[in-house]
Order: structure tokens, then C-alpha cells, then sequence
């Protein structure tokens, strides 16, 4: 089986090469091999030719795409879950808000066949930085409107980490360009009928003068995005899990039981890199 950790970025330098050392350092399951992919969503800072130097070296290795231009959080997305060719896919933010350490147990409920979809939550009572009230509060709202429209009972809509099976995530048609992904993600989830797991992260948020992007902008665009991809078609269609995994087809494991042999305990590597695309 596969994870693919998909890593947008946009002018993270001063982050993204910890980061990365970060994830290849995750303690997953020894049978999961790990593909990362990163996308630069048009950097201007020396992000994107750090990223390029780090690629010829980088162990575990990682798969570097670049957008022509900056196009928003929602385009590297959408970007990035084309490329990936996991059996699950995690989306992994490219600052040090959000602590890898916290795969393992994200990723419990669905290798336990108990989840579709996982959401870590920053306000179950994972450890947490202390910091914006009013931050704490658009989160509540927007997370509390969101669900008044999808009938969920989540407590962080907007949350970065949200790993999903990926036939899951093939079977939605996702448009949203910049933030309103999060709202978009969870709409066309619940419409889709997938099975939700909410467990807490530990969160370390860092200020504007950190390096801190969002702002009321984006909280205005993303109570839009809640409003339009709930009440507007095209909904999704419903999800209706495969008889048997996809990682449990003969073909596949009879594919995968050498490489999986290779794995070191107690941690997965990285696919091979490709060229850039």
C-alpha cells in the first residue's frame, strides 16, 4: 500500500526543507510505502530553487511539481492529487504548523477499514500554540455553518491534515482555486456519503510576522465557498466502497510483496522521483 503526502507550497523557504526532513522521518506503518509530492505554487521567494536543489539529494526522495504561476492553495491541490498515485493521499501544508509525528494515528481508522476519510482536528484537545481568539473564532463559525449545511459534526472544517482513501477523492470534481477547497472538500465528502473519522493533532501556529497568509479575506471567501458548493450543483455523486480494496487485489499484492520486503521497519520511503511536471 501506498501514501501519497501532498505538500503545497508557496514561499515557504525559510520552512519547507524541515518539513521535509519531518515527513521522511514519520513513523508510518512499515508495509506503507510513502510517495511525497510537492507542489510550488509559483514562489517568488527562493522556494522553488531551493526545492530544486533539494530534489538531486533529498532522502527519502520527493517528486517536485511547478506551477507556471501562483494560482492558490486549492490549484496546488488539485494539482498535486493528479499526481499522486497512492492508495491514500495526505494533504501536508509546507510550514511547521502541523507535526507528521501525527500520521500514525491519522491514518489508523482507515487502514482499520473504519474510515473513508480522516480529519485531525485542532480543537479536540491536541496540544496546541496559543494564539489568535478571533482566529479560534471564524474557525468555529465557518466550521459551524459548514456543518448546519452538510449535517456533520466536525470540529475543525478547515483544518490542513485530511487523508483520504483515494478512490474517494477520484470520484469528486473539485474547482475551488484558492482556501475554499477546505469548505469544497467537505462538501462534496458528506454529498459523497464518505465515512469521516475526526481525531485531535497537536498544532503549532505561528503569527503573520512567522510568515502567517491567511487573513478576513480568505474567511470571507471561504464562507462563500461553504455557501456555493452546499446549495449549487453539481453535487457529488454517492460513494459506494469496492467489494474488494484496491490494495487487497491479487494482482497487487502479488506486485507489491517483494518491495514491501525492502521497507525498513517501522518507516516507508519515498517513490522514486520523476522529472518535474
Amino acid at each position: 500500500m501506498r501514501l501519497s503526502v501532498v505538500i503545497p507550497a508557496y514561499n515557504e523557504r525559510s520552512t519547507v526543507e524541515e518539513l521535509l526532513a519531518r515527513v521522511g522521518a514519520a513513523p508510518v506503518p512499515g508495509d506503507l510505502e510513502v510517495e511525497i509530492v510537492v507542489v510550488d505554487d509559483g514562489s517568488t521567494d527562493g522556494t522553488r530553487e531551493l526545492l530544486r536543489e533539494l530534489e538531486t539529494r533529498a532522502d527519502p526522495p520527493f517528486r517536485l511539481i511547478e506551477q507556471p504561476a501562483n494560482r492558490g492553495k486549492g490549484a496546488a491541490l488539485r494539482r498535486g492529487f493528479r499526481e499522486a498515485t497512492g492508495d491514500l493521499v495526505l494533504i501536508q501544508d509546507a510550514d511547521l504548523e502541523y507535526n507528521p509525528r501525527d500520521y500514525p494515528k491519522l491514518l489508523q481508522p482507515i487502514l482499520d477499514g473504519e474510515a473513508d476519510v480522516v480529519y485531525g482536528s485542532r480543537f479536540l484537545g491536541g496540544p496546541h500554540r496559543v494564539l489568535f481568539f478571533w482566529h479560534y473564532v471564524g474557525n468555529r463559525f465557518l466550521t459551524t455553518l459548514s456543518n448546519m449545511l452538510t449535517d456533520l459534526n466536525l470540529s475543525d472544517m478547515e483544518t490542513c491534515y485530511k487523508i483520504f482513501r483515494a478512490d474517494v477523492l477520484r470520484e469528486m470534481s473539485l474547482r475551488s482555486e484558492r482556501f475554499g477547497i477546505e469548505p469544497e472538500l467537505t462538501a462534496r465528502l458528506a454529498q459523497a456519503g464518505a465515512r469521516i473519522y475526526e481525531l485531535p493533532i497537536s498544532y503549532h501556529g505561528r503569527s503573520y510576522a512567522e510568515g502567517k497568509k491567511i487573513g478576513w479575506k480568505d474567511g470571507v471567501s471561504a464562507l462563500w465557498s461553504i455557501l456555493k458548493y452546499n446549495l449549487t450543483p453539481p453535487r457529488a455523486h454517492r460513494w459506494h466502497p469496492p467489494e474488494i480494496e484496491p490494495w487487497d487485489e491479487p494482482d497487487r499484492m502479488s506486485e507489491g510483496s517483494g518491495a514491501a520486503d525492502e521497507l525498513p521497519a517501522g518507516g516507508g520511503r519515498a517513490a522514486s522521483a520523476d522529472a518535474p511536471g
